[in-house]
């Protein structure tokens, strides 16, 4: 009984996280050309998808103590109401052709982005440690059906209430995050999960200074860093290399298609080759990413690079999610989950941002130039990670 309400759980879990995702994608491909069409300085086009980020970033910390407080359910279903009101306040934006007043709707929608950010952690608390890797993993490969509706969205939306291009599109996603709000209703997490009990917590201090939490940490703030200045300078490079709008989407299918598939199977991988391996493989498909990145402005080169980017920032991701779980008790995940996903979205803030102008005043080469030191540090942490596993840990 306990195993088919948890696999119930994970498979609601995953549709909010496809919801979610569907409207993220959507944000990151339209946000940099909206603020380019809004902005009087271009340099700042990609300042709506930044704020979105830093959104994120600012709500990851109140929504892990808020769902402390009142549990997942109600915690998901306020998150998805705050995103109804940010998305209005980004297509009433658009209306006015107001950049500072769209993106203030982003910064508002990234906050609804920061609960998001706990469907993965929920999964992991409503299995049993067997399945805890492969819950993960099916949460995340919600975001498939984000691949295959998010650009299509904007696509066949942007123009039905012409003139005003795009302002159907946001209206869309008030829509998504409607249905995210109905849809938090019907989780069901388990007591022991809502409560989060289970011995006394350590203080934050102590846990910081642990080396799998220092891995775990960095490696998702280099991963998502990375994945962040490629992903939100790319459809602006598309267009600026004079092929249309649609190309750019379907390159950003791609991407999230190779954010999400391999979810499918990385907990499997994770179970057979151990994390410190999968995280690996991650940070060298980054490399090959960035490769491709720098080979030339064909379609295909940008499709295999962010194809890449994608299956290198999930291997990655999940890696270091898992990681994550290990070392925390259940009384002390609020503020670990909270501390980790802060300092992931706020350095990934900066990174989005700095895309923008790397992009206007260097050009598309040099944001894979730029990404090349971070991934190599990830996999200087791999090594470090590699080392500590092979070290007996007492009991």
């Amino acid at each position: 009984m306990v195993l088919t309400r948890a696999r119930a759980n994970v498979l609601v879990l995953a549709l909010g996280q496809a919801l979610f995702v569907v409207s993220q994608t959507t944000l990151v491909f339209l946000g940099g050309l909206v603020g380019y069409a809004l902005a009087s300085d271009k340099a700042y086009a990609t300042l709506p998808v930044s704020c979105v980020i830093l959104g994120t970033a600012t709500g990851t910390v109140p929504a892990a103590l808020y769902m402390r407080i009142v549990g997942r359910r109600l915690g998901f279903f306020t998150g998805a109401a705050i995103g109804v009101v940010g998305t209005l306040i980004c297509a009433y934006g658009i209306y006015l052709s107001d950049f500072y007043l769209f993106c203030a709707g982003a910064f508002v929608v990234g906050i609804y982005n920061g609960f998001c950010q706990y469907y993965r952690f929920a999964a992991a608390e409503t299995s049993d440690p067997a399945f805890k890797s492969k819950a993960i993993s099916f949460v995340l490969a919600g975001g498939v059906l984000a691949a295959l509706i998010g650009p299509e969205l904007a696509n066949r939306t942007k123009d039905l209430l012409a003139p005003i291009t795009y302002l159907a599109s946001y209206l869309a996603l008030t829509g998504l995050a409607g249905l995210a709000m109905a849809l938090a209703l019907l989780i069901r997490m388990p007591p022991e999960a809502e409560t989060a009990s289970g011995g006394p917590a350590r203080p934050l201090t102590e846990i910081a200074r642990l080396p799998l939490f220092i891995i775990a940490v960095l490696t998702s703030v280099l991963g998502y860093m990375v994945m962040s200045f490629m992903m939100t300078a790319s459809p602006l490079a598309v267009v600026a290399c004079n092929y249309p709008v649609e190309t750019a989407g379907f390159v950003i299918q791609w991407h999230v298609l190779g954010m999400f598939v391999p979810s499918f199977f990385t907990g499997h991988l994770i179970g057979r080759f151990g994390v410190v391996n999968v995280i690996a493989a991650g940070s060298i498909l980054l490399l090959v990413c960035v490769g491709f990145a720098l080979a030339g402005i064909e379609v295909v080169n940008f499709w295999a690079a962010m194809t890449l980017l994608g299956v290198g920032w999930n291997f990655m991701f999940v890696g270091a999610t898992s990681l994550l779980t290990e070392i925390y008790r259940p009384s002390e995940r609020a503020k670990v989950q909270a501390c980790n996903d802060f300092l992931v979205f706020g350095s990934t803030a900066t990174a989005s941002l700095m895309s923008g102008k790397v992009i206007y005043y260097l050009g598309w080469q040099w944001v894979g130039l730029l990404s090349l030191p971070a991934i190599l540090v990830s996999l200087g942490l791999v090594l470090w990670l590699r080392q500590i596993r092979r070290v007996p840990r007492p009991a």
